[in-house]
């Protein structure tokens, strides 16, 4: 096997007496060969004894397949072992060779669970495993033209790697011979050099480490969970419980805690090299998601009785619907998501109509089956959403980025909004009471939280500008004003005065006292989403 170097020979040796698997051999060797990780089990325990058996006229071979990228590895110890250890008098002394010992790397048979990776490597990397993911992944019927393929490792292969590392250092250290390198091939990533082409071709899309479409598995091996365990005796510090974690042994506390315990302490707790358990891991979980996918448009609101989010009060709902979920419940159906997420530009009150072009809009569908929607195929879910109800009415319907919908966000505190508010008086008005207003122009407000939201915003002083208004005259207690003003106004109290904590208001400015009867959104200065042509 010209991967290896006459130097690995005696680590070879003693991990396969170890009950150690063929791959996981050749991660403890480092090996990067990505097509040498690929060939079945059996041929490369073949060729390890081959290796073994034959004799070594050189004391170093280059290693091949050179077009494989780096791999990473996986740093077992944190102390150097000396560089002067590899000359070691210029010669490398001789283990029994394998045919010597009658027979021959016995604990690493095919049927032999291996030590370290707890058979991962070894019957989870073969055909059946491979067609039993991806009869999963189709079963769930989503989208995807290409994948990446994650897995969850039990926290204790960590600690048996440790220990079948120690374990060969210790044998070494003994028989007198050299043990320079002190890192390994990670397991994930061996394991992914394996199936990845075999998934690739299963499902017939490329693997992709940018890919929006997640495979996963999740390993475990409850006939060795309690392993890490003496680590929390050990090192404290480092298993700290976590609210959405079941149980504090995880991966990275366990690595954590290796890189700080001393090598004797973890001696003493841990055979080295590890036994083989009687049963392989178990794949508890597999599982497929769908990257979020993104929905913009604009939707004007013509019911004076109908929220923009659910309105719910103590449990109880108060109103049928809401903006939000005559919305959602066509994208939910047609790109088929575990759930959504909505946002807006600003929010009007239940009993305020949204007119003009409307109110720019987003929705985070979260795990989507569905993802490929051609612009006309929008138009259609745009159309479905628009004759269901005569409440809202929904434009620009458009798949959109993450990142672009930062800029509608931008819009609520930075850009202006028109509004059109019918205003009643206690006292008679004639038309020039209110012309001044049309003079009017930045007035400057200071608004208190008002009453009516104090209960989930905090306490605030904020400072609005009324950029332009102009009133219109109906009868002697109402007009019109038509305002123009700074995002984040709060106009209902800049009417009434909300007791004194809007001041000026429209009262002020009059000398009466004034309340609004019906107040509309005329547009929403948002320049967001794109608008599409019809």
């Amino acid at each position: 096997m010209s991967s290896l170097a006459e130097k690995d020979r005696p680590i070879v040796q003693l991990l396969l007496d170890a009950g150690t698997c063929p791959r996981c051999v050749l991660r403890f060797c480092c090996v990067g060969s990505q097509m040498l990780y690929r060939h079945p089990h059996k041929d490369l325990l073949k060729d390890l004894q081959e290796f073994l058996k034959s004799s070594h006229e050189e004391e170093d071979t280059a290693c091949l397949d050179v077009a494989d990228p780096p791999c990473k590895r996986l740093r077992l110890e944190h102390r150097a072992e000396g560089a002067d250890d590899l000359k070691h008098n210029g010669a490398i002394p001789q283990l029994p060779s394998v045919a010597d010992q009658g027979n021959p790397a016995v604990d690493s048979s095919p049927g032999k669970v291996c030590n370290v990776c707890l058979g991962i490597l070894q019957e989870f990397c073969e055909a059946d495993f491979v067609k039993k993911v991806c009869q999963k992944v189709r079963s769930a019927d989503y989208q995807f033209t290409s994948f990446v393929f994650s897995v969850s490792l039990p926290p204790q292969l960590s600690v048996r790697e440790r220990a079948a590392w120690l374990g060969v250092k210790q044998q070494m250290r003994n028989l007198g011979l050299p043990l320079a390198k002190d890192d390994i091939v990670q397991l994930k990533e061996a394991y992914k050099w394996i199936i990845h082409p075999q998934l690739s071709e299963e499902l017939g899309v490329p693997a992709d480490g940018k890919s929006l479409f997640e495979v996963s598995v999740v390993f475990a091996h409850p006939e060795t969970d309690e392993e890490c365990h003496f680590l929390a005796t050990a090192c404290p510090d480092c298993f700290k419980p976590a609210k959405n974690k079941q149980s504090v042994f995880t991966r990275m506390a366990v690595i954590k805690a290796l890189e700080k315990i001393k090598e004797e302490d973890f001696l003493k707790h841990f055979p080295c090299p590890p036994s083989s358990p009687k049963n392989l891991c178990d794949a508890l979980e597999i599982q497929c998601t769908n990257g979020a996918v993104f929905v913009a448009g604009r939707y004007n609101k013509y019911s004076r009785n109908l929220p923009q989010t659910p309105w719910i009060i103590d449990g109880e709902r108060k109103l049928e619907s809401s903006v939000e979920e005559l919305i959602s419940e066509h994208l939910m159906a047609e790109f088929n998501a575990d759930s959504f997420n909505f946002s807006s530009s600003g929010r009007e009150d239940v009993d305020v109509r949204t007119l003009g072009n409307g109110r720019p809009f987003a929705m985070e569908l979260v795990n989507p089956r569905r993802v490929h929607f051609t612009a006309e195929q929008m138009r259609r879910l745009q159309q479905a959403i628009n004759d269901s109800s005569d409440k809202i009415q929904v434009r620009d319907l458009q798949l959109v980025t993450r990142e672009a919908i930062g800029r509608m966000k931008e819009g609520e505190e930075e850009k202006t909004k028109t509004y059109s508010a019918l205003i009643w008086t206690d006292k008679a008005i004639q038309r020039e009471d209110i012309a001044f207003l049309d003079d009017i122009k930045e007035l400057r407000l200071e608004q208190k939280t008002p009453l009516r939201v104090l209960h989930r915003r905090p306490l605030a002083v904020r400072c609005r500008l009324i950029h332009t208004m102009r009133a219109e005259y109906i009868d002697e207690h109402r007009f019109r004003l038509r305002l123009k003003t700074q995002a984040g106004t709060y106009i209902k109290e800049f009417v009434h005065g909300d007791f004194g904590r809007t001041k000026p208001n429209i009262g002020s400015l009059l000398n009466r006292t004034a309340d609004i009867l019906e107040l509309d959104v005329e547009s929403v200065d948002v320049d967001w989403p794109p608008t599409l042509a019809d």
